[in-house]
């Protein structure tokens, strides 16, 4: 174990970095990302899996399946507020392999359950807040990860880390749709239940959308406890992390993630169903991956975005970008009179996706730019040093708690769109709420970020900052 510990840790230090400093950082992310995309492989299984219940003999209302898809973000959401301390208490190591072996749980359960259309609905809530545990994951992830890197880095680490992290979505609502097909797993993971869909009969292997992420748990649990690292500065008790509930900050910045990452879930949630329900005739459910896809490439490759121009900046542009697409998916379910387009409406969700995951990386930019900025404040008789370590831990604690409140999106959608469409028959009122949300979000940001003398109106990148110190 003691060589997994890293003693003597100094990212900052541009000698260390260039010689050992990076290539451990890389490594670790590296092995992150694959334990990071499994777990929202298994968090989001359920918008997949719902949407074939009625076919295999399960006798739900709609009202009961969103709720079904909204259940994981629920108790997903509530393990991160307690994940994201986890890291500095436990270390990153052995709990990057304990959360990544907790998703073995649901997946056993959820291929054993669906095989038998008896099991009652209660079984379907347990198993889908076990799917929590996935959600759980990405609080602790990036506060792990957090550690790694110089804070000119911070932000494209994160943002790697994040959306490749994301892909698991896609990933899932990709690969479940082809495998739930294929008998070629029936001697292992049984036999398929017969179904009849317009008219034509045929095999649906739905236990295979579970059990076939069983094998790869295993394989990145165990790649988790050989090749990652613990760094012994990056302890610290839950008392001593807990102050970030007095930063007014923190309590911001959770209600702008809940309008970007806690879009992109709660959408990558809601959309399958959602889509299937509004327009019955189209197969949505085998370009469905195409949202979490686009959202997860943009928050992994923008990141260098918010490095170079401020989160802050990104950040305003991403809600006016997000309130023109509420908009257009208004348009495209006919909210303005005219008849429903599932083009626009497929094409106004892809616009969404973008933005909710530019959001991610530039709201995720913010948290240490912030942090950072108010140390001087905060710490008036503190050495640079001991700010420096100080605004780590708590830029850590914020990512993970800011995390944890996002994903509460998850909650959310899925029960707005299912109670609108119980009570008014469309998806109307749900997306009007969207749509004031947003604009709250996008004064609050300008309010306290970009406008001029705000604490991050001069800090455009980690260089003016470190000049600014």
């Amino acid at each position: 174990m003691a060589n997994h510990l890293l003693t003597d840790w100094k990212p900052e230090d541009p000698d260390y970095w260039q010689g050992k400093g990076r290539s451990i950082a890389a490594r670790n992310l590296w092995i992150s990302v694959p334990n990071l995309t499994l777990a929202f492989a298994v968090w989001m299984v359920w918008s997949m899996v719902v949407a074939k219940l009625k076919l295999v003999g399960f006798r739900f209302t709609t009202d009961q399946l969103f709720w079904l898809t909204a259940l994981p973000a629920l108790s997903g959401a509530t393990l991160r507020i307690f994940y994201s301390f986890i890291v500095p208490i436990l270390g990153g190591r052995l709990w990057t392999v304990l959360t990544t072996l907790s998703l073995a749980v649901p997946a056993v359960g959820i291929g054993l359950a669906v095989q038998h259309p008896e099991t009652p609905y209660a079984m379907f809530v347990l198993l889908a807040l076990l799917c929590g545990f996935g959600g759980g994951n990405f609080a602790s992830s990036m506060s792990n990860i957090g550690f790694f890197f110089p804070k000119a880095q911070k932000g494209n680490a994160l943002a790697i880390n994040a959306g490749f992290g994301n892909l698991g979505v896609s990933l899932m609502q990709f690969v479940v749709p082809v495998i739930i097909t294929s008998g070629f797993f029936a001697p292992v993971f049984g036999a398929g239940l017969t179904i009849h869909d317009k008219g034509v009969a045929s095999q649906l292997y739905l236990q295979n959308a579970a059990f076939i992420w069983v094998p790869f748990i295993l394989a990145a649990a165990a790649a988790a406890w050989f090749g990652m690292n613990d760094i012994s500065t990056a302890k610290a008790s839950f008392k001593a992390q807990s102050v970030v509930f007095r930063r007014r900050h923190n309590w911001i910045m959770c209600w702008l993630y809940l309008g970007t990452f806690g879009s992109f879930i709660g959408f990558s949630a809601a959309f399958p169903l959602l889509a299937k329900t509004l327009f019955p005739d189209v197969l949505v459910l085998k370009i469905a991956f195409l949202g979490p896809l686009v959202g997860a490439l943009s928050r992994a490759l923008t990141g260098w975005i918010s490095d170079r121009w401020g989160g802050q900046n990104v950040t305003q542009v991403t809600f006016g970008a997000l309130i023109l697409g509420v908009v257009c998916t208004l348009r495209g379910v006919g909210a303005f009179g005219g008849p429903a387009n599932f083009q626009i409406f497929f094409a106004s969700f892809m616009w969404l996706f973008f933005w909710t995951g530019v959001g991610n990386a530039s709201t995720f930019q913010m948290i240490p730019a912030i942090v950072r900025a108010s140390m001087a404040r905060l710490m008036p008789a503190a050495t640079p040093a001991e700010r420096l370590q100080s605004a780590e831990m708590e830029s850590a604690a914020i990512v993970g708690f800011t995390s944890a409140f996002g994903a509460f999106g998850g909650v959310f959608i899925p029960m707005a769109f299912g109670q609108s469409l119980k009570d008014t028959g469309n998806a109307n009122t749900a997306l009007v709420v969207f749509l004031t949300f947003y604009i709250t979000c996008a004064v609050l940001n300008w309010a306290t970020y970009v406008r001029k003398g705000s604490i991050l109106s001069g800090a455009q990148s980690p260089t003016t900052l470190k000049a600014a110190e």
